[in-house]
Protein backbone atom coordinates (compact mmCIF):
# COMPACT_ATOMS: atom_id res chain seq x y z
CA UNK A 1 0.00 0.00 0.00
CA UNK A 2 1.26 3.45 -0.87
CA UNK A 3 1.57 6.03 1.90
CA UNK A 4 -0.98 8.74 1.03
CA UNK A 5 0.94 11.54 2.76
CA UNK A 6 4.15 10.65 0.92
CA UNK A 7 2.26 10.38 -2.39
CA UNK A 8 0.69 13.82 -1.80
CA UNK A 9 4.19 15.23 -1.34
CA UNK A 10 5.43 13.64 -4.56
CA UNK A 11 2.51 14.94 -6.63
CA UNK A 12 2.84 18.38 -5.02
CA UNK A 13 6.55 18.40 -5.88
CA UNK A 14 5.80 17.43 -9.48
CA UNK A 15 3.04 20.04 -9.82
CA UNK A 16 5.56 22.70 -10.85
CA UNK A 17 7.03 22.72 -14.33
CA UNK A 18 10.33 24.01 -12.96
CA UNK A 19 10.56 21.08 -10.55
CA UNK A 20 9.61 18.58 -13.27
CA UNK A 21 12.40 20.06 -15.40
CA UNK A 22 14.85 19.63 -12.52
CA UNK A 23 13.79 16.01 -11.99
CA UNK A 24 14.14 15.27 -15.71
CA UNK A 25 17.67 16.67 -15.79
CA UNK A 26 18.65 14.80 -12.62
CA UNK A 27 17.71 11.56 -14.38
CA UNK A 28 20.97 11.99 -16.33
CA UNK A 29 23.05 12.28 -13.15
CA UNK A 30 23.83 14.51 -10.16
CA UNK A 31 23.81 18.29 -10.57
CA UNK A 32 24.49 21.22 -8.29
CA UNK A 33 21.70 23.63 -7.37
CA UNK A 34 23.42 26.20 -9.61
CA UNK A 35 23.36 23.79 -12.54
CA UNK A 36 19.68 23.08 -11.90
CA UNK A 37 18.92 26.82 -11.81
CA UNK A 38 20.99 27.78 -14.88
CA UNK A 39 18.51 26.95 -17.68
CA UNK A 40 15.50 28.20 -15.71
CA UNK A 41 14.34 31.79 -15.64
CA UNK A 42 14.76 32.19 -11.87
CA UNK A 43 17.27 33.22 -9.27
CA UNK A 44 19.50 30.77 -7.44
CA UNK A 45 17.46 31.43 -4.27
CA UNK A 46 14.21 30.53 -6.06
CA UNK A 47 15.80 27.37 -7.47
CA UNK A 48 16.98 26.43 -3.98
CA UNK A 49 13.38 26.67 -2.73
CA UNK A 50 12.26 24.31 -5.50
CA UNK A 51 15.06 21.94 -4.52
CA UNK A 52 13.81 22.02 -0.92
CA UNK A 53 10.29 21.02 -2.05
CA UNK A 54 11.71 18.11 -4.05
CA UNK A 55 13.91 17.13 -1.12
CA UNK A 56 11.01 17.21 1.41
CA UNK A 57 9.00 14.97 -0.94
CA UNK A 58 11.92 12.52 -1.02
CA UNK A 59 12.26 12.85 -4.80
CA UNK A 60 15.84 14.08 -4.56
CA UNK A 61 18.65 13.97 -2.02
CA UNK A 62 21.12 16.79 -1.49
CA UNK A 63 24.63 16.55 -0.14
CA UNK A 64 26.91 19.43 0.72
CA UNK A 65 30.51 19.37 -0.48
CA UNK A 66 32.08 22.62 0.68
CA UNK A 67 29.96 25.33 -0.93
CA UNK A 68 28.49 22.99 -3.52
CA UNK A 69 25.05 21.47 -2.94
CA UNK A 70 24.86 18.34 -5.08
CA UNK A 71 21.43 16.93 -5.90
CA UNK A 72 20.66 13.36 -6.90
CA UNK A 73 17.43 11.74 -7.98
CA UNK A 74 15.85 9.27 -5.53
CA UNK A 75 13.82 6.85 -7.68
CA UNK A 76 11.68 5.21 -4.96
CA UNK A 77 9.00 7.90 -4.53
CA UNK A 78 8.71 8.37 -8.29
CA UNK A 79 8.36 4.61 -8.77
CA UNK A 80 5.54 4.57 -6.20
CA UNK A 81 3.76 7.38 -8.02
CA UNK A 82 4.23 5.61 -11.35
CA UNK A 83 2.82 2.39 -9.86
CA UNK A 84 -0.23 4.26 -8.61
CA UNK A 85 -0.76 5.91 -12.01
CA UNK A 86 -0.25 2.61 -13.85
CA UNK A 87 -3.37 1.15 -12.24
CA UNK A 88 -5.46 3.96 -13.77
CA UNK A 89 -3.70 3.76 -17.12
CA UNK A 90 -4.61 0.06 -17.36
CA UNK A 91 -8.15 0.77 -16.19
CA UNK A 92 -8.77 3.45 -18.81
CA UNK A 93 -6.98 1.52 -21.57
CA UNK A 94 -9.32 -1.42 -20.97
CA UNK A 95 -12.35 0.87 -20.99
CA UNK A 96 -11.25 2.60 -24.19
CA UNK A 97 -10.56 -0.77 -25.87
CA UNK A 98 -14.09 -1.89 -24.97
CA UNK A 99 -15.52 1.34 -26.36
CA UNK A 100 -13.54 0.89 -29.58
CA UNK A 101 -14.99 -2.60 -29.99
CA UNK A 102 -18.54 -1.35 -29.43
CA UNK A 103 -18.09 1.46 -31.94
CA UNK A 104 -16.60 -0.94 -34.48
CA UNK A 105 -19.68 -3.17 -34.12
CA UNK A 106 -22.11 -0.24 -34.41
CA UNK A 107 -20.47 1.21 -37.50
CA UNK A 108 -19.49 -2.03 -39.23
CA UNK A 109 -21.10 -2.68 -42.64
CA UNK A 110 -24.12 -5.02 -42.37
CA UNK A 111 -22.35 -7.83 -44.22
CA UNK A 112 -19.15 -7.68 -42.10
CA UNK A 113 -18.30 -10.84 -40.13
CA UNK A 114 -19.03 -10.62 -36.41
CA UNK A 115 -15.96 -10.93 -34.18
CA UNK A 116 -16.47 -12.78 -30.91
CA UNK A 117 -15.93 -10.66 -27.81
CA UNK A 118 -13.08 -11.68 -25.51
CA UNK A 119 -14.15 -13.12 -22.17
CA UNK A 120 -14.29 -10.59 -19.34
CA UNK A 121 -11.56 -10.99 -16.73
CA UNK A 122 -12.77 -11.18 -13.16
Amino acid sequence: MVDDVAMDGVFHALASGARRDMVARLADGPLTVGQLAAPLDMSLAAAAKHVQVLERAGVISRTVDGRRHICRLVPGPLASAQEWLEFYRRHWSERLDALEELLAEDFAPPDAPVRPRPAEEE
